[in-house]
């Protein structure tokens, strides 16, 4: 296949923040995901633009992505979803200086749908978490920076229900399982969530702590992020549509959020979808960035038409003393569904990729609202302001995943 585009997907999220003014590149892209198709953008960061460059095919969706610590290796998972026999795959591939990938060594068959994917501070190992059944695996990385086999863990862990997202703490001896549980449906009563905090050395988990308020009833967690310099971890609550703060403890979080914040403008209208997704820091620590999805439908002149709700970045100040966040602006996203958003390592442009194709209302007629990217440029005091955005062509498929470097 063209091996021109990855480059190191996911660095905005992979590295820790202080890390990004010393490494940076001086060229940024942007990688969107359309089911297996994977397109490059050009960022053009003082222009607030995105161009593309083309676009490779992978064998089956790709589901997220890790840079190697020196940036010449790409951990790239796949698969066609869950509940399918496969492929899911963690491969691994050679960036050169250009940023061609080239494929190194062989793939690393896993046994379900990866869900999220990542490595500790060394590149020893990568980390993969598997959302069902619910799962934690780690795969070691040889010296040439091919993939290795699987670490077995000792004893038995409990790694939760949906496991969404796998962290490592940025000192490098604490891993953090996001597991979100699930909603009550169908009669079926609803799952708990949990944060899943292991120690880690050396590729193996262990004194697994659980932070379940309520006992997970109630408690939704989907993403995490950790502030670049302060011991404060900010988790998005898919389900409840909020933002709590924690402190890191040791090798561990604490098991009480110290701050608990919304993340809609106002309550959500009875009978419509209405999540949080993802969550990031701003490079500098001083702001905090989270997005509203709602994609609920409804029956209009014979089709299924957008039934409203809020699709909005929250952007909140973070008290430096403390780590509070407090809710400075609600920006709409301009279009439906963000699921994935990246804040380019100058912390000068957001793009919030929004992952459907859909109908709305257009007056007395129903117009196609297509699946794009937004761009926004960010301010001094980290509030964003409405640039421009690019329409994205899904063909019916989700635009499912982002990455910026």
């Amino acid at each position: 296949m063209d091996r021109r585009t990855f480059l190191s997907l996911a660095a905005a999220a992979a590295l820790p923040r202080a890390a990004w003014a010393q490494e940076a590149p001086n060229a940024v892209s942007l990688y969107a995901a359309v089911g297996p198709v994977l397109t490059q953008y050009t960022v053009d960061v003082a222009g607030l633009n995105l161009s593309p460059r083309g676009s490779v095919t992978l064998p089956a969706n790709v589901q997220y992505a890790w840079p190697h610590r020196s940036r010449r290796y790409l951990y790239v998972a796949t698969s066609p979803g869950s509940g399918t026999p496969g492929p899911h795959h963690v491969s691994a591939f050679r960036i050169d200086a250009s940023g061609a990938l080239t494929p190194h060594g062989n793939p690393s068959s896993l046994p379900t749908r990866p869900m999220h994917i990542t490595s500790d501070p060394e590149s020893a190992h990568v980390l993969v978490a598997f959302n069902v059944p619910s799962a934690l695996r780690v795969y070691r990385i040889n010296a040439d920076a091919t993939l290795g086999g699987e670490v077995q863990q000792p004893g038995t862990l409990d790694f939760g229900i949906y496991a969404h997202q796998v962290r490592m703490a940025p000192n490098g001896r604490c891993a953090v399982l996001v597991a979100r549980g699930n909603d009550a449906a169908a009669g079926k009563p609803e799952d708990p969530g949990s944060l899943k905090t292991f120690s880690y050395a050396k590729g193996l988990l262990t004194n697994e702590k659980s932070i379940a308020p309520n006992g997970g009833i109630g408690f939704g967690p989907r993403h995490l992020d950790f502030h670049p310099t302060r011991p404060w971890v900010y988790v998005s609550l898919e389900r409840q549509n909020q933002m709590y703060m924690y402190r890191l403890d040791g090798d561990t979080i604490a098991p009480d959020a110290l701050f608990k914040k919304d993340t809609l403008s106002k309550p959500a209208p009875e009978g419509l979808h209405q999540y949080a997704s993802t969550v990031h820091v701003h490079p500098n620590g001083r702001t905090l960035y989270g997005v509203n999805r709602a994609d609920t439908t409804i029956d209009f002149q014979g089709q299924k038409v957008f039934a409203g709700g809020e699709n909005t970045l929250v952007v909140y100040a973070i008290d430096q003393k403390t780590g509070e966040p407090t809710a400075i602006q609600h920006i709409d996203t301009g279009a439906i569904h963000c699921r994935t958003f990246q804040v380019d390592p100058s912390g000068r442009m957001l793009v919030a990729a929004h992952n459907v194709q859909m109908l709305v209302r257009d007056g007395a007629g129903v117009k196609s609202m297509p699946a794009c990217l937004s761009i926004f440029r960010i301010g001094s005091d980290g509030k964003l302001a409405f640039v421009r955005k690019i329409d994205v062509d899904t063909r019916g498929q989700i635009m499912f995943w982002t990455g910026m470097v």
